[in-house]
């Protein structure tokens, strides 16, 4: 596999993992490093700003489309909406830090738009998240 291709394969994993739709961005993540861990900051780079894509896609739908929580295609249930909306209404804006869990990121990042959350800071601290997620991955691989 060429650098260029580990760049897009990482870069679309990222982004599908970070919408409704399931992605191993992990892996690919630690794939990409073990091959090329020259390029680890590259590696984070496409992985934090394509994953954060993935997010503002369902901040996007969730700014324009309430009204389709319950729908199977949307791919949150509605309890799992609830309690992310619950985890935003408890701890705020500091609660999208968290954006990159299993289970309630995707739909925490669809409450935001819900709510209607100033896109700004929607998108600094999804990414910090992110970011911070995605380093301390790869710190924690490359110190083994």
């Amino acid at each position: 596999m060429s650098l260029v291709i580990a760049h897009f394969t990482l870069a679309l994993s990222a982004f599908l993992s970070s919408t409704l739709l399931p992605g191993t961005s992990e892996v690919a993540l630690l794939a990409a490093i073990s091959q090329w861990p020259d390029y680890t900051l590259s590696f984070l780079t496409v992985a934090t700003i394509t994953n954060t894509a993935g997010s503002t896609v369902s901040y996007a739908l969730g700014r324009a489309a309430m009204h389709y929580a319950d729908r199977r295609w949307l791919g949150v249930s509605r309890n799992n909406f609830d309690r992310s909306a619950a985890l935003y209404n408890r701890f705020g804006l500091l609660s999208l830090l968290f954006a990159w869990l299993p289970i309630i990121g995707d739909p925490l990042t669809l409450a935001a738009g819900v709510l209607r959350v100033r896109f700004v800071p929607f998108l600094i601290l999804v990414a910090t998240g992110k970011l911070a997620r995605y380093a301390a991955l790869a710190a924690g691989f490359l110190s083994l």
